[in-house]
């Protein structure tokens, strides 16, 4: 049978906006057993973006504890019980990301086979989660995971075999936002061709500049105030790309050729399809093997040791950034963040012209917030 969670959140703000705190906790629904407690400051912010983050934060608890729990969600916030719900419109574009991040939340619940479903409770009933909040509001960090009551789902191999609790990140401080942007299509990509770094380099097509005015306005409505940089590769459609992103947010876009697409040297402008057959072996090696490169080309690990140093950078820059780039560094960052063995990487889709946004703390730690949205 699958396991049954119970989620209660709550968030605060002294002020409105004003110094706020999100706390969290997760229960076994069948024993009342307490699993995890969730805690941590917001810095400046408002009520309900204080309740949704304590919302995220148990519902992110909740997957890991179970991936496929039927979970149900318990708060005392009117607002984000009924948006969650579907019953009431999101109109703030505060809320509206913090209502995206959470619908992904439960669509990696639902496609795990559970179910996520959402309770209005009483101020009175939410005394646990308000007393969390509070905690985060005085500023302290709270991540209690109650591993010795926690069944076998909620437990995870470490490398030498023993089990150990699921934690989430432990980053401290602010998060440096990174949305990162897949170019829009060329005639290259509309032909099913490699297109690395040190070829052909084609532009955008019409397609391709819808696509980036697409991306645009996605950008747009996730970054509401705030330092914004926008960072580009230096291949043509990124940077064209970029510039539509940049001018939209008011800003100019930065070059930086470590996120390039690898190169493929003489394979450069090749069709995929005539690759498979008549250099099957070779095509096969390129996708698999870490260290083959083509003539003239760069290996994977060469890709990934100079998008390592561009993250890095990044994200040590703070505040919020946007990256237009191309599919293999946006796989690369996630294989990364995710600690992905090279052959799952393929598994992750992205769309040309889609974005997909982490947060990132300088100590490494990082959260994926969604892929491929478009």
């Amino acid at each position: 049978m699958p396991r049954s969670l119970r989620v209660e959140a709550d968030g605060g703000s002294r002020g409105n906006p004003g110094v706020a705190g999100y706390g969290a906790l997760v229960r076994d629904a069948d024993t009342g057993a307490l699993l995890v407690e969730l805690a941590a400051p917001l810095g400046t912010a408002s009520n309900n973006v204080a309740e949704y983050r304590g919302m995220l934060a148990g519902l992110a608890a909740a997957g890991r504890i179970c991936a496929d729990a039927q979970v149900l969600v318990a708060m005392d916030s009117k607002l984000v019980v009924e948006q969650m719900s579907g019953r009431w419109k999101i109109k703030h574009p505060d809320m509206r990301e913090l209502a995206l991040q959470g619908r992904d939340l439960v669509a990696s619940i639902r496609d795990a086979g559970g179910s996520v479903d959402f309770t209005w409770v009483p101020r009175a009933d939410n005394g646990a989660a308000d007393a969390l909040s509070n905690r985060g509001m005085d500023g302290e960090r709270v991540e209690d995971w109650h591993g010795s009551e926690q069944g076998r789902d909620d437990l995870t191999p470490s490398r030498d075999g023993e089990q150990e609790p699921v934690r989430p990140p432990a980053g401290q401080g602010a998060p440096t936002r990174v949305i990162l942007v897949r170019h829009g299509v060329t005639e290259f990509t509309e032909q099913v061709r490699l297109d690395g770094r040190g070829g052909a380099d084609p532009g955008l097509t019409a397609t391709g500049r819808q696509q980036a005015d697409r991306a645009a306005d996605l950008v747009a409505e996730l970054v509401d105030g705030g330092r914004v940089t926008v960072i580009t590769s230096d291949l043509l459609r990124a940077r064209q790309t970029g510039a539509v992103i940049a001018e939209r947010l008011g800003v100019r876009a930065e070059v930086d050729r470590d996120w390039d697409e690898q190169s493929f040297g003489d394979w450069d402008g090749a069709a995929i399809a005539d690759l498979v057959r008549d250099a099957a072996d070779d095509f096969t090696a390129l996708r698999d093997d870490r260290g083959y490169a083509r003539p003239g080309g760069e290996s994977h690990d060469e890709l990934v040791e100079r998008v390592t140093d561009a993250w890095e950078r990044t994200v040590a820059r703070g505040g919020t950034i946007v990256v237009a780039s191309h599919r293999k560094p946006i796989l690369a960052v996630l294989s990364l963040v995710l600690d992905l063995p090279h052959d799952r990487m393929w598994r992750l889709a992205g769309s040309p012209g889609s974005l997909t946004a982490v947060e990132a703390w300088p100590d490494g730690q990082a959260v994926v917030a969604f892929t491929n949205r478009t």
